[in-house]
Protein backbone atom coordinates (compact mmCIF):
# COMPACT_ATOMS: atom_id res chain seq x y z
CA UNK A 1 0.00 0.00 0.00
CA UNK A 2 1.21 3.50 -0.87
CA UNK A 3 1.04 5.84 1.88
CA UNK A 4 3.37 8.22 3.96
CA UNK A 5 4.91 6.14 6.11
CA UNK A 6 5.96 2.93 2.67
CA UNK A 7 6.97 6.33 1.20
CA UNK A 8 9.67 7.37 4.18
CA UNK A 9 10.29 3.78 4.23
CA UNK A 10 11.37 2.96 1.00
CA UNK A 11 13.46 6.34 1.24
CA UNK A 12 15.36 4.96 4.44
CA UNK A 13 15.75 1.61 2.79
CA UNK A 14 17.37 3.29 -0.43
CA UNK A 15 14.23 2.10 -2.97
CA UNK A 16 14.24 5.73 -4.75
CA UNK A 17 16.52 6.33 -7.92
CA UNK A 18 16.92 8.92 -11.05
CA UNK A 19 16.12 9.19 -14.53
CA UNK A 20 17.08 11.92 -16.72
CA UNK A 21 14.49 13.34 -19.59
CA UNK A 22 16.55 15.05 -22.18
CA UNK A 23 15.39 18.42 -23.44
CA UNK A 24 15.97 19.11 -26.82
CA UNK A 25 16.14 22.62 -28.41
CA UNK A 26 13.32 22.68 -31.50
CA UNK A 27 15.44 25.04 -33.87
CA UNK A 28 18.12 22.50 -34.05
CA UNK A 29 17.40 18.95 -32.68
CA UNK A 30 20.72 19.69 -29.48
CA UNK A 31 20.32 18.52 -26.60
CA UNK A 32 20.02 21.06 -23.70
CA UNK A 33 19.96 19.31 -20.79
CA UNK A 34 17.84 17.22 -19.00
CA UNK A 35 15.07 16.69 -16.46
CA UNK A 36 15.93 14.44 -13.34
CA UNK A 37 12.71 12.74 -12.48
CA UNK A 38 12.55 10.61 -9.36
CA UNK A 39 11.20 6.63 -9.63
CA UNK A 40 10.60 4.16 -6.90
CA UNK A 41 11.65 0.54 -7.20
CA UNK A 42 8.61 -0.59 -5.36
CA UNK A 43 8.17 -4.66 -4.11
CA UNK A 44 5.43 -4.63 -6.51
CA UNK A 45 7.55 -2.57 -9.46
CA UNK A 46 8.73 0.93 -10.26
CA UNK A 47 6.55 3.88 -9.25
CA UNK A 48 5.72 6.89 -11.09
CA UNK A 49 6.09 10.26 -9.25
CA UNK A 50 2.33 10.70 -10.12
CA UNK A 51 1.89 7.90 -8.19
CA UNK A 52 3.65 8.95 -4.62
CA UNK A 53 4.69 12.60 -4.83
CA UNK A 54 1.24 14.18 -4.06
CA UNK A 55 1.01 12.19 -0.87
CA UNK A 56 4.21 13.68 0.56
CA UNK A 57 3.13 17.14 -0.84
CA UNK A 58 2.63 19.65 2.46
CA UNK A 59 4.54 17.20 4.83
CA UNK A 60 8.29 16.53 6.05
CA UNK A 61 8.69 13.52 3.27
CA UNK A 62 8.78 16.88 1.23
CA UNK A 63 11.82 18.22 1.96
CA UNK A 64 13.80 15.32 2.64
CA UNK A 65 12.78 13.76 -0.93
CA UNK A 66 13.94 17.10 -2.35
CA UNK A 67 17.14 16.77 -0.37
CA UNK A 68 17.72 13.47 -1.43
CA UNK A 69 17.05 14.54 -5.35
CA UNK A 70 19.78 17.04 -4.90
CA UNK A 71 22.74 15.00 -2.99
CA UNK A 72 21.67 12.42 -6.17
CA UNK A 73 21.92 14.62 -8.73
CA UNK A 74 24.98 15.81 -7.69
CA UNK A 75 26.60 12.28 -7.23
CA UNK A 76 25.80 11.51 -10.72
CA UNK A 77 25.92 14.50 -13.08
CA UNK A 78 27.91 17.40 -11.28
CA UNK A 79 30.85 16.15 -12.94
CA UNK A 80 29.15 15.91 -16.29
CA UNK A 81 27.92 19.70 -15.48
CA UNK A 82 31.71 20.69 -15.30
CA UNK A 83 32.12 19.21 -18.51
CA UNK A 84 29.48 20.59 -20.74
CA UNK A 85 28.97 24.33 -18.87
CA UNK A 86 26.38 24.73 -21.86
CA UNK A 87 23.80 22.05 -20.26
CA UNK A 88 21.27 22.57 -17.78
CA UNK A 89 19.37 20.39 -15.28
CA UNK A 90 15.81 21.19 -13.78
CA UNK A 91 15.07 19.27 -10.51
CA UNK A 92 11.63 19.07 -9.42
CA UNK A 93 10.61 21.29 -6.02
CA UNK A 94 7.58 21.71 -4.02
CA UNK A 95 7.04 25.16 -3.52
CA UNK A 96 6.38 24.63 0.48
CA UNK A 97 9.89 24.44 1.04
CA UNK A 98 11.18 27.37 -0.92
CA UNK A 99 12.53 30.20 0.62
CA UNK A 100 13.10 28.16 4.05
CA UNK A 101 16.70 27.53 4.10
CA UNK A 102 16.83 23.72 3.34
CA UNK A 103 17.27 23.77 -0.43
CA UNK A 104 19.88 26.00 -0.37
CA UNK A 105 21.71 24.39 2.99
CA UNK A 106 21.36 20.89 1.09
CA UNK A 107 22.42 22.70 -2.30
CA UNK A 108 25.52 23.91 -0.54
CA UNK A 109 26.74 20.79 1.31
CA UNK A 110 26.43 18.94 -2.02
CA UNK A 111 28.41 21.34 -4.23
CA UNK A 112 25.58 22.05 -6.78
CA UNK A 113 25.31 25.58 -5.78
CA UNK A 114 28.74 26.23 -7.62
CA UNK A 115 26.91 24.99 -10.70
CA UNK A 116 23.95 27.16 -9.78
CA UNK A 117 23.90 29.11 -13.64
CA UNK A 118 22.99 25.46 -14.84
CA UNK A 119 20.35 24.48 -12.89
CA UNK A 120 16.38 25.43 -13.56
CA UNK A 121 13.87 24.87 -10.55
CA UNK A 122 10.59 23.62 -11.29
CA UNK A 123 7.81 24.76 -9.43
CA UNK A 124 4.57 22.90 -10.15
CA UNK A 125 1.49 25.55 -10.79
CA UNK A 126 -0.73 23.62 -8.59
CA UNK A 127 1.32 24.66 -5.75
CA UNK A 128 1.64 27.92 -5.37
CA UNK A 129 4.44 29.32 -3.24
CA UNK A 130 3.98 31.28 -0.15
CA UNK A 131 5.48 34.78 0.28
CA UNK A 132 8.87 33.30 1.78
CA UNK A 133 8.69 31.00 -1.67
CA UNK A 134 7.97 33.93 -3.55
CA UNK A 135 10.56 36.10 -2.17
CA UNK A 136 12.95 33.19 -3.06
CA UNK A 137 11.60 33.04 -6.97
CA UNK A 138 12.01 36.71 -7.28
CA UNK A 139 15.52 36.31 -5.62
CA UNK A 140 16.79 33.66 -8.05
CA UNK A 141 17.79 35.67 -10.63
CA UNK A 142 20.67 37.23 -7.92
CA UNK A 143 21.71 33.21 -7.57
CA UNK A 144 21.81 32.45 -11.21
CA UNK A 145 19.42 30.15 -10.88
CA UNK A 146 16.12 30.03 -13.37
CA UNK A 147 13.05 28.92 -12.30
CA UNK A 148 10.64 26.90 -14.30
CA UNK A 149 6.60 26.84 -13.80
CA UNK A 150 5.67 23.22 -14.87
CA UNK A 151 2.54 21.57 -16.02
CA UNK A 152 1.24 24.85 -17.35
CA UNK A 153 -3.00 24.14 -19.11
CA UNK A 154 -3.47 27.86 -20.18
CA UNK A 155 -7.04 27.14 -18.48
CA UNK A 156 -8.88 30.02 -16.82
CA UNK A 157 -6.67 32.65 -15.30
CA UNK A 158 -4.84 30.52 -12.53
CA UNK A 159 -1.59 30.64 -14.83
CA UNK A 160 -1.31 34.47 -15.43
CA UNK A 161 -1.66 34.75 -11.83
CA UNK A 162 1.02 32.57 -10.84
CA UNK A 163 3.28 34.11 -13.49
CA UNK A 164 2.45 37.67 -12.23
CA UNK A 165 3.21 36.99 -9.01
CA UNK A 166 6.57 35.36 -9.71
CA UNK A 167 9.98 36.03 -11.91
CA UNK A 168 9.66 32.92 -13.93
CA UNK A 169 12.16 32.22 -17.16
CA UNK A 170 10.57 29.47 -18.16
CA UNK A 171 7.01 27.95 -18.68
CA UNK A 172 6.59 24.57 -19.45
CA UNK A 173 3.42 23.78 -21.64
CA UNK A 174 1.28 20.43 -19.93
CA UNK A 175 1.79 17.50 -22.06
CA UNK A 176 -2.73 17.49 -22.50
CA UNK A 177 -2.23 20.50 -24.33
CA UNK A 178 0.85 18.93 -26.86
CA UNK A 179 -1.68 15.95 -27.14
CA UNK A 180 -4.48 18.08 -28.90
CA UNK A 181 -1.85 18.61 -31.70
CA UNK A 182 -3.27 15.60 -34.25
CA UNK A 183 -4.22 15.04 -37.86
CA UNK A 184 -8.24 16.34 -37.18
CA UNK A 185 -6.62 19.47 -35.25
CA UNK A 186 -3.05 20.73 -36.19
CA UNK A 187 -3.17 24.11 -34.92
CA UNK A 188 -5.18 24.19 -31.01
CA UNK A 189 -6.14 27.41 -30.14
CA UNK A 190 -3.98 27.70 -27.02
CA UNK A 191 -0.94 27.72 -29.53
CA UNK A 192 -2.02 31.67 -30.65
CA UNK A 193 -1.98 32.45 -27.14
CA UNK A 194 1.46 30.95 -26.71
CA UNK A 195 2.69 32.57 -29.57
CA UNK A 196 1.59 36.08 -27.91
CA UNK A 197 3.40 35.34 -24.81
CA UNK A 198 6.43 34.53 -26.85
CA UNK A 199 6.24 38.34 -28.50
CA UNK A 200 5.53 40.18 -25.32
CA UNK A 201 8.09 38.38 -22.83
CA UNK A 202 11.36 36.78 -22.69
CA UNK A 203 10.48 33.61 -21.47
CA UNK A 204 11.82 30.23 -22.90
CA UNK A 205 8.46 27.55 -23.11
CA UNK A 206 9.28 23.92 -22.88
CA UNK A 207 6.66 21.59 -24.41
CA UNK A 208 6.32 18.51 -22.49
CA UNK A 209 4.68 15.11 -23.74
CA UNK A 210 5.82 15.59 -27.74
CA UNK A 211 5.27 11.96 -29.34
CA UNK A 212 4.78 12.64 -32.86
CA UNK A 213 6.12 14.66 -36.38
CA UNK A 214 3.29 16.33 -36.12
CA UNK A 215 3.79 17.38 -32.96
CA UNK A 216 7.00 18.43 -33.00
CA UNK A 217 6.69 20.43 -36.36
CA UNK A 218 3.84 22.15 -35.80
CA UNK A 219 5.62 23.39 -32.12
CA UNK A 220 8.85 24.20 -33.86
CA UNK A 221 6.74 26.11 -36.13
CA UNK A 222 5.29 28.27 -33.35
CA UNK A 223 8.47 29.13 -32.20
CA UNK A 224 8.57 27.04 -29.03
CA UNK A 225 11.92 26.84 -28.22
CA UNK A 226 12.32 23.52 -26.57
CA UNK A 227 10.26 20.15 -25.85
CA UNK A 228 10.70 16.99 -24.33
CA UNK A 229 8.72 13.65 -24.95
CA UNK A 230 8.87 9.94 -26.35
CA UNK A 231 9.38 11.05 -29.62
CA UNK A 232 13.09 12.38 -28.78
CA UNK A 233 13.88 9.57 -25.53
CA UNK A 234 11.85 8.14 -22.88
CA UNK A 235 13.73 9.18 -19.40
CA UNK A 236 16.92 7.55 -18.79
CA UNK A 237 19.14 6.88 -16.65
CA UNK A 238 22.70 9.46 -15.77
CA UNK A 239 24.83 6.63 -18.12
CA UNK A 240 22.61 6.54 -20.72
CA UNK A 241 21.72 10.25 -20.90
CA UNK A 242 25.30 11.28 -21.30
CA UNK A 243 25.83 8.60 -23.85
CA UNK A 244 22.28 10.05 -25.39
CA UNK A 245 23.89 13.71 -24.92
CA UNK A 246 27.45 12.98 -26.57
CA UNK A 247 25.78 11.31 -29.64
CA UNK A 248 22.76 13.66 -30.06
CA UNK A 249 26.19 16.59 -30.44
CA UNK A 250 28.39 14.37 -32.68
CA UNK A 251 25.36 13.71 -35.06
CA UNK A 252 24.82 17.46 -35.11
CA UNK A 253 28.60 18.64 -35.27
CA UNK A 254 28.87 16.60 -38.95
Amino acid sequence: MINFEAIRAGLERGEFFLEYLPTISLADGRCTGAEALIRWRHASGVIQPDDFIPLAENTPLSGLITYWVIDTVAAEMADWLRANPDAHLSINVPPEILGRGGMEYAARRSGLHELAAQLILEITERGVPDLLGLQAINDSKGLGIRIALDDVALMGGANVAVLARGNFHIIKLDRSLVAQIGPENSTPEWLGLVSALLGTSRLEVIAEGIETEQQFTTLRGASIQAGQGFYFSNSISAEAFMAYYRARSAVLSK
